[in-house]
């Protein structure tokens, strides 16, 4: 999992503790910037983080998760900034994000996106649609009000549901479509 320097920290500070909570294994790699975003918006700090998953140092590109043979069942970089989408869909990996993100690729691994921009420009669009033709999925952060959200959390909750149910994890975040409570 990565998370990036765009606003929306929420998501995936939400979608971490989430994967913790079902038991599922997390790795962690946060950008410099992602740091400093997630402290601004959710007064959240690495070492809070660590709670939830194993932590990697974005220089670090000799760690396990840098490699193909490192077995995962995918990976999600949410929030995702424009600047990362464009390296990882322009091949550079000169970080270890961009790396884990390429070995995914590669693997044909399961790849989520959720990009927190807008508007979109013309080059956002050509690098999400090069990410989308490798077989990423792209899932913008726009959540959806049909289960009336009172809250943030709520929000976000509804965001990393989607996020869960394109990993295949079972979870019960929230009421489905046509569900009863």
């Amino acid at each position: 999992m990565g998370i990036t320097g765009a606003s929306g920290s929420l998501y995936g500070y939400a979608l971490v503790r989430a994967l913790h909570q079902l038991g599922i294994e997390t790795h962690l790699i946060v950008t410099e910037m992602g740091e400093k975003v997630m402290q601004f918006e959710c007064d959240k700090t690495m070492d809070e983080l660590k709670e939830y998953a194993a932590i990697h140092s974005n220089k670090n590109l000799f760690a396990s998760i840098a490699s193909g043979s490192y077995l995962t069942d995918g990976m999600v970089i949410v929030p995702c900034s424009m600047n990362t989408l464009g390296a990882i869909a322009n091949g550079v990996g000169d970080t270890l994000l961009s790396r884990a993100a390429s070995v995914v690729m590669k693997e044909k691994r399961t790849f989520i996106i959720v990009p927190r921009e807008a508007p979109f420009n013309l080059i956002h669009l050509r690098n999400m649609t090069v990410l989308a033709e490798t077989g990423a999925c792209i899932m913008p952060a726009s959540p959806g009000f049909y289960h009336k959200p009172t809250e943030i959390w709520e929000l976000a909750n509804f965001m990393v549901a989607r996020i869960l149910d394109t990993l295949n994890i079972d979870h019960r975040l929230l009421e489905r479509w046509g569900e009863k409570a």
